[in-house]
């Protein structure tokens, strides 16, 4: 059995997924031939943790980054 990521006939489910992995693919791994599997995973790890996570900016949260949408968060919060 290999389990659906989403319902059948509903292309939005997994946008967010789709989106990211599209990302992925167009920015780092079609710009780069690795040697090794490990090679690939390191890059791969380093893209996701150091880049997309906490400089991407996004729009659904008003072109801030991860980071900045975080402190902003717990800036309010403290002020409530």
């Amino acid at each position: 059995l290999e389990g659906s990521m989403s319902r059948r006939g509903n292309c939005h489910d997994n946008a967010v997924a789709e989106s990211f992995f599209q990302l992925l693919k167009r920015e780092r791994i079609k710009k780069k031939i690795y040697g090794t599997r490990e090679e690939a995973r390191s890059d791969i790890f380093d893209y996701i943790e150091m880049f997309y996570n906490s400089k991407r900016r996004h729009g659904s949260s008003d072109q801030m980054s991860p980071t900045e949408y975080e402190n902003q968060y717990y800036q309010r919060l403290g002020s409530v």
